[in-house]
């Protein structure tokens, strides 16, 4: 029977095998092979490879090719010093990869020779069960979880929009939400916005979504606004720092200031709307798509701009539209996926359709465009005489 140094021999003489220093000057050169550490939780913790991904040799063959569903994709496995990876690129071969390699020496000769590697703060044993089948899909693991964690996301409302969201988006380990809200909790709220309950009637919005996050998940901090968003403190709530905005606004001219807002402090903004059986969602990136009043240039007439509370609207439309936004929002601090950037989703509960619209950019918009005309906030309040009820 043959001994493990044996057995190790004979793998390597069938694998392709390269060493820290070339891997190091190849991916210096911008060669972007993928990395995959097959070593223990600990021994990841402990430090790795930027841009790597990991799956302990326990479960190799049981997540490979859920993490790797491309046969033909360069793989470069390593481990602590060279063997481990040796099977596992063996094992890989096996299984239909067609471009493996083993890095001879491993992390240790990596770490030895003094070449950058990462050492990410490890989620808490709670939070590894927490956030587990999040740690499972390979766009969001460990460190995009940690991303989550760290990410700061203001929501405009605490109703229809803003309920669903703030719940999904506190599920999900989003760290801070701020929330904006001048509105009580109201019997009519109940019907649809969810992060309510007849045991806050009366109380601010706010607190009250603020009490359920928490209630929710520890591990998010809550940021209450008891005001209504304006000109003269947009700046004040925006300077605690956000990487995105989630619009759940039913009124014209919150929106417009939240665009204009977003703009010029670069931030993107997910934006929803709802009205009887209809939705619609879309992303606003500055600089990257166009911006709110690229799809609409200008207020219209309030008479053609009734809110939810002048014509009603289903119970769970703003579930499913404050849902997707809350997925474009996760999207977007992960950097995963397409979002709805440039399209404008539709949805009709009534027939249960979904549509997409094209926005495009526009040169002459007046913020975003080649020669922006506006360069302070407008408040359009003859837009806006009564509370929001989203």
């Amino acid at each position: 029977m043959a001994t493990y140094r044996e057995l190790l021999n004979q793998v390597k003489s069938e694998i392709d095998e390269i060493g820290s220093p070339d891997l190091h000057d190849r991916l210096a050169a911008g060669d972007r092979p993928l990395l995959l550490d097959c070593r223990e939780q600990d021994e990841w913790d402990e430090g790795h490879l930027p841009g790597a991904i990991h799956i302990s040799r326990g479960n190799l063959e049981a997540r490979i090719e859920s993490v790797i569903p491309d046969k033909s994709r360069e793989v470069i496995v390593y481990c602590a010093a060279g063997a481990r990876s040796a099977f596992v690129a063996k094992s890989l071969h096996e299984l239909g990869y067609a471009d493996v390699t083993s890095m001879s020496g491993g992390f240790s000769e990596w770490k030895h020779n003094g070449y950058a590697f990462e050492t990410p703060r490890a989620l808490s044993p709670e939070q590894r069960a927490r956030y587990s089948r999040h740690i499972l899909i390979p766009e969001v693991g460990e460190v995009g979880q940690q991303k989550l964690l760290d990410a700061r996301v203001l929501l405009i409302g605490a109703g229809g929009l803003g309920s669903p969201s703030s719940l999904y988006l506190a599920a999900a380990g989003v760290g801070t939400l701020g929330i904006i809200d001048a509105d009580i909790v109201d019997d009519s709220n109940l019907q649809r916005q969810i992060v309510h309950s007849t045991n806050t009637l009366g109380e601010p919005k706010v607190l009250s979504a603020k009490k359920a996050i928490e209630a929710l998940n520890p591990d998010v901090t809550v940021v209450p606004y008891e005001e209504r968003l304006t000109s003269e403190n947009v700046e004040r709530i925006l300077a605690d720092g956000w990487d995105v905005i989630v619009d759940g606004a039913d009124n014209f001219p919150t929106r417009y200031l939240v665009n204009d807002a977003s703009v010029w402090h670069d931030i993107p903004v997910v934006h929803g709307s709802i009205y009887r059986f209809e939705g619609q969602v879309t992303v606003f990136r500055p600089h990257v798509g166009p911006c709110y009043r690229c799809l609409y240039p200008t207020p219209p007439p309030p008479e053609l701009a009734p809110s939810c509370a002048e014509g009603g609207v289903l119970g769970v439309l703003p579930g499913i539209v404050g849902s997707l936004q809350a997925s474009e929002a996760l999207k977007l601090i992960l950097g995963a996926g397409e979002t709805l950037t440039g399209r404008l989703l539709l949805f009709d509960a009534l027939y249960t359709t979904f549509d997409e619209v094209a926005v495009k950019k526009d040169p002459g918009c007046p913020v975003c465009g080649d020669a922006p005309t506006i360069s302070e906030y407008i408040d359009y309040v003859e837009f806006c005489q009564g509370p929001v009820h989203v």
